[in-house]
């Protein structure tokens, strides 16, 4: 069984597989990835500062490392996603139809 389809709706299945293709090239936007995971690690690295024992600090010369490493990795983090959000992806140009012609 062969399935014919029109131009219509050849038309509108390209249409939407482009939507797709759009949003999926948004969600993996390496802004995103590397604003999470700095967050993320950020997070997990401030807490180790804030349990930090006084051997853990005598041992940085006084200086709570941890604790300031991952304030700086938040902040990093969050700058990369205020970026994305400021600044989204624009959406690829469209393709010229084959056998339009710009003249």
């Amino acid at each position: 069984m062969s399935e014919h389809y029109s131009e219509r709706e050849l038309q509108q299945e390209v249409s939407e597989l482009e939507t797709k293709s759009a949003t999926a090239a948004r969600l993996f936007d390496i802004r995103r990835i590397i604003g999470g995971l700095f967050v993320v690690y950020g997070v997990i690295v401030t807490i180790a500062g804030f349990t930090a024992s006084d051997a853990d600090i005598d041992k940085a010369e006084g200086v709570n490392i941890n604790l300031w490493t991952g304030l700086g990795m938040l902040v990093l983090g969050l700058l990369f996603l205020l970026w994305l959000k400021l600044r989204p992806t624009a959406p690829p140009p469209p393709d010229v139809v084959p056998g339009e012609r710009e003249e």
